[in-house]
């Protein structure tokens, strides 16, 4: 059984931090790093998988508030808590909200959103998401081979390889429950907050 997981996470690992990535993806770029550390794929891999995720989901999101205003799927993110917030940032510090949105949990998708109906220009958003993209993944992948490096000496290294994947497994997904719940309470905080201001 772990050694099919093991397998699994070799030849699709990558796959999997790219498209965790798309989205959310801080557990994703953790793993990514941490796996690194464990030598099941190279660091720069494992880099490169969590910044074009990044990359592409934020511009995905910008494109679908650019190109498809009206489209159901945008009226309803539009009504996500933080997305007035997210628009009024963007709008007045256009520059500052590109660059620091992926680092702000919860708000991604409707940052992305807000980003595309704001007056930004493309080529401006390409440029700034790319940078903070790479930022973010260099960010969390080294974090998760630095932990990767903590975790061995914790758990020592007697542990088989893929007896370590699959703490790595569990630690992902720790991370991404304590992600939902934080997210949760932000948006929490936003709904209560926008109620007050209409």
């Amino acid at each position: 059984m772990t050694d099919a997981i093991h397998n699994l996470i070799e030849q699709y690992g990558l796959i999997a931090v790219f498209l965790g990535c798309i989205a959310e993806g801080e557990s994703a770029a953790l793993l990514g790093g941490f796996f690194a550390h464990q030598h099941v794929f190279v660091l720069w891999q494992a880099f490169l998988a969590a910044a074009f995720g990044a990359f592409v989901g934020d511009t995905f999101f910008f494109t679908l508030g650019r190109s498809f205003a009206d489209h159901p799927l945008v009226i309803k993110l539009r009504g996500r808590p933080g997305f007035s917030h997210a628009y009024r940032l963007v709008s007045s510090h256009p520059d500052i909200f590109v660059l620091s949105n992926r680092f702000i949990y919860g708000l991604r998708l409707v940052g992305g959103i807000a980003a595309g109906l704001s007056g930004i220009a493309v080529a401006r958003f390409v440029i700034l998401n790319a940078i903070s993209s790479i930022i973010w993944a260099a960010l969390f992948a080294a974090i998760g081979y630095v932990f990767g490096l903590g975790a061995e000496r914790i758990v020592g290294q007697a542990l088989a390889r893929h007896e370590r994947l699959l703490i790595a497994l569990a630690i992902g997904l720790a991370a991404a429950v304590l992600g939902w719940f934080i997210a949760h309470h932000v948006a929490k905080k936003e709904r209560v907050k926008d109620a007050k201001e209409t």
